[in-house]
């Protein structure tokens, strides 16, 4: 019976040395609206590949758009097509790679969701610079591409922010 005693006080002693974060942890407070963001992220970068980037690369698509027989081709439609196609599968692999470090806890995290706001908007601007080279883009965005980018920047600066100095994130992702 003492045998048992002494190795449930060793078993109590051991975890009393485990981590236990002062502070904030876990993920609660601003790390929900993180969640809430790269959720709808995922189900966005879904959507765009599946009704946009699949199905313009089917032939009437591509034709009109890409070819010089085309009557809407200009030389850069065919590059912003195949770029956002690969940017699009780029950013929801590294969204799903971030997802699943986020509910690992991992702490490797905070850079890979770095990599991905800063990802998002190198793609952003890039897809802007193409947007305002192509005169029928241009036109037609009415202004989403200038928003979109604006967007891109408050979210990258905000959220490098909180993850470069926060402290919930670094009680949080210690794995």
């Amino acid at each position: 019976m003492m045998k048992i005693y002494e190795w449930n006080e060793q078993e109590q002693q051991g975890a009393s040395k485990a981590y236990i974060p002062l502070g904030p942890s876990g993920l609660g407070g601003w790390l929900v609206l993180v969640q809430i963001g790269m959720i709808a992220m995922l189900f966005s970068l879904v959507l765009k590949l599946l009704n946009y980037n699949l199905p313009s690369f089917n032939a009437e698509y591509w034709g009109m758009l890409a070819s010089k027989e085309g009557e809407l081709y200009h030389p850069l439609w065919a590059p912003l097509i195949v770029f956002e196609a690969i940017a699009n599968l780029l950013l929801l692999v590294l969204c799903v790679f971030t997802l699943v470090l986020f509910y690992q806890k991992k702490a490797l995290l905070p850079r890979v969701i770095i990599l991905l706001y800063c990802s998002s908007l190198f793609i952003s601007v890039i897809d802007y610079i193409f947007l305002l080279n192509i005169p029928l883009a241009r036109e037609t965005s009415g202004g989403r591409s200038t928003r979109t980018l604006v967007r891109s920047v408050i979210t990258c600066v905000i959220w490098l922010a909180y993850f470069r100095k926060s402290e919930r994130v670094s009680n949080t992702f210690v794995r």
